[in-house]
């Protein structure tokens, strides 16, 4: 005798089922919060390794100028130390620009889980002080529900424009050191350093600023505001 065939097993649409939705919606809200702290541990970690590699260069260009009396090769040796330094001081910027994105995804998804949450608990909302919208102004309400008009601030204060302050400095006195190899005068190294320091500072926030505002423009909000 043929068996006939085992139909899928279908949702469950009871309410009998709210609570293993709650319990699934929150083992999401704790990965979720697990892989948000391991990128900010990450990102602070090679923040710090990077701050002792230039800390470490500026050491060694004053030990080697005092040496040499900052003179001989020591302007050759002064342009490889700190072109080392602003590649990885580039590279670390990147990562830090990267971690920024990721941070703004876990929190979006976040939004989301608190949205369900709402939904399954009707009145559950009332004690969150974080958005339950994933779109642009859910996630500006939760990174700043305690100062609605303190962004400024929190992205002047970043790891991001930390990091980038540091690189165009950097890059700043690559660029002066090389003027001086070149022949010129200090007042057109000073000029040309500064310059450097303000084009660098201007281009990278650009650079940086420009993924979130992409991200919005292709992003649909499930639970919008």
């Amino acid at each position: 005798m043929a068996r006939s065939p085992v139909p899928p097993p279908q949702p469950s649409t009871g309410k009998d089922d709210t609570a293993l939705r709650i319990q699934v919606l929150a083992t999401e809200h704790w990965s979720l919060l697990a892989s948000r702290s391991t990128t900010q541990s990450e990102i602070l970690t090679r923040i710090s390794m990077f701050l002792t590699f230039v800390s470490a260069s500026l050491l060694s260009l004053a030990l080697v100028g005092n040496a040499t009396g900052f003179s001989g090769n020591f302007t050759l040796y002064a342009v490889a130390i700190l072109s080392v330094a602003v590649i990885i001081g580039v590279l670390t910027q990147f990562r830090a620009s990267n971690a920024s994105m990721e941070d703004l995804m876990y929190v979006l998804a976040m939004n989301r889980l608190r949205s369900e949450y709402a939904r399954l608990v009707p009145g559950v909302e009332r004690g969150f002080m974080s958005s339950l919208h994933d779109d642009q102004a859910g996630a500006e309400h939760t990174y700043y529900f305690l100062e609605p008009h303190g962004r400024r601030t929190h992205v002047a204060g970043s790891s991001m424009v930390f990091i980038i302050a540091v690189n165009s400095v950097l890059f700043g006195l690559l660029t002066a050191t090389v003027v001086v190899i070149a022949g010129g005068m200090t007042l057109a190294a000073v000029i040309v350093g500064l310059v450097a320091v303000l084009a660098f500072f201007a281009v990278s926030l650009w650079f940086s600023a420009r993924p979130y505002f992409d991200a919005w423009k292709g992003h649909t909000p499930m639970s919008p505001s």
